[in-house]
């Protein structure tokens, strides 16, 4: 069956990645950098800082679903400093935590040839719970900025999957039909849940990366017990 259009997951879906949040090399160069621009902090009280207003942004927001964005919480470790940054140094410091707290960043075997096959046949959208600070660059370093007819990330919208709001998102920006579309991703609630709920067919990718607590047999139209995006590609042509 073909569809009108094909969403995808990134994290754990297309690409492989690992990130160590708490590397304590990461928060001091962190500082560091906010240092050499102005605003003065030591790596444990940046640390902290930065999970204190990104806890309350949270906290603060009455959606479950919500997600913010990281470019406010790096915005305010200037400001408290006294500092007005640009828009650069907002990216710089968020490329500066990323590349410290990533072990390895990869795509998986596959993943271009699967989305450029499907993409000679229908729309091909990036549909992820990610921040654009982050993941534009990774895109980009990946070479996948070109495999994507549009990308849909949560923290520009201020909502995250599994909610219904963001899946609807493309569905009326491309005027599809929810049963017309498949969604790909390795989450059994945040993708298959999600999708499901609006209506579209899914496919679920178990991965090293899909939670740890999901149950064996998760309902879906189609899935594979292991990463084989080769074996994606064969069941969808």
């Amino acid at each position: 069956m073909d569809y009108s259009a094909y969403l995808f997951d990134l994290y754990g879906t297309l690409v492989d990645i690992h990130t160590e949040p708490k590397t304590p090399s990461a928060w001091r160069n962190l500082a560091l950098f906010y240092s050499r621009n102005g605003a003065s902090w030591s790596p444990a009280d940046i640390r902290n800082a930065y999970w204190t207003i990104l806890s309350e942004l949270v906290r603060q927001h009455p959606d479950p679903w919500y997600e913010p964005d990281l470019k406010t919480v790096l915005k305010k470790l200037f400001t408290v400093r006294g500092v007005s940054p640009s828009s650069y140094q907002i990216q710089a410091a968020a490329w500066e935590l990323r590349k410290d707290t990533t072990t390895h960043l990869r795509l998986y075997a596959g993943a271009k040839d699967l989305l450029y096959a499907l993409r000679k046949k229908s729309p091909v959208i990036l549909l992820s719970n990610a921040q654009s600070l982050f993941t534009l660059p990774e895109l980009e370093l990946l070479g996948l900025t070109d495999c994507f007819n549009a990308v849909y990330l949560s923290s520009d919208y201020g909502i995250k999957k599994p909610s219904p709001l963001f899946f609807q998102k493309p569905l009326s920006d491309f005027d599809l039909e929810p049963s017309r579309c498949l969604m790909i991703g390795n989450d059994p609630v945040c993708d298959i849940g999600g999708a499901s709920s609006v209506g579209m067919d899914t496919f679920y990718i178990r991965s090293a990366l899909s939670p740890k607590e999901q149950k064996e047999h998760v309902p879906s139209t189609f899935s594979l017990s292991g990463m084989d995006l080769k074996r994606v590609l064969k069941m969808l042509s």
